[in-house]
């Protein structure tokens, strides 16, 4: 299984074909039959989770098997609107290697190990549905210390994404090691306290972790 993530930044003229991209490319990618499972996203705009969408950011996951061009997994009509539109484009072609939990009640990077002997730069992606009684918790508690990570030791970019605004959330973040995402997650004690939480009080109806190796990054 392999996956790939592309982000894309429309020109501030052209930024309402962002908003067109998420209706009408749904039928393409609905129609390739290279890809066994896509996601349609758009951004916050601070790297993580926010309430503040970023309307000129947008983003497109897919899953597949084998080696696929980019105009396999996207298809040309995708591609070729992001190269009209977009005044930059980041692609990471990712390799899942751990990771567990569920999207759509499924297991869309398919049977995974919770970890591996893997230390090198990873990235990372974890995902969530807030339960709608949940959000305010949320909110309170997860976004802080979110916004903590851009200054954490090890840690290279992020991107907050989502399906739906303030309940569907999810985070890309890329890291040096493992170990430095891992002392940034498990070790800061406002960090951990919070994923106590979560699981406590049971914040999510549904949540997925997943790391990846970056097999390679493209910019447009």
């Amino acid at each position: 299984m392999k996956a790939s993530l592309i982000i894309v930044k429309y020109y501030p003229i052209s930024a309402i074909f962002g908003f067109l991209s998420m209706a009408i490319f749904r039928i393409p990618l609905f129609l390739n039959q290279n890809i066994q499972f896509y996601k349609l996203m758009g951004t916050g705009k601070n790297g993580t989770f926010d309430k503040v969408p970023d309307l000129s950011q947008w983003s497109i996951l897919v899953t597949y098997e084998g080696d696929l061009t980019l105009k396999d997994q996207f298809g040309s009509f995708i591609l070729k609107w992001f190269d009209l539109f977009c005044k930059n484009q980041t692609i990471y072609l990712l390799k899942p290697i751990e990771g567990h939990g569920l999207w759509d009640k499924k297991k869309v990077f398919g049977e995974l190990p919770p970890t591996t002997d893997y230390e090198g730069e990873i990235a990372v992606l974890t995902r969530a549905t807030i339960r709608l009684n949940k959000l305010q918790y949320f909110w309170k508690n997860v976004a802080p210390i979110a916004s903590q990570m851009a200054t954490a030791e090890g840690f290279i970019t992020s991107y907050g994404v989502g399906e739906i605004p303030w309940v569907k959330q999810a985070t890309f973040s890329v890291w040096e090691s493992k170990a430095m995402m891992k002392k940034f997650a498990y070790r800061m004690p406002n960090h951990k306290a919070v994923i106590q939480k979560t699981r406590k009080q049971n914040w999510y109806s549904e949540d997925m972790f997943t790391r990846f190796t970056i097999q390679q990054k493209i910019e447009k």
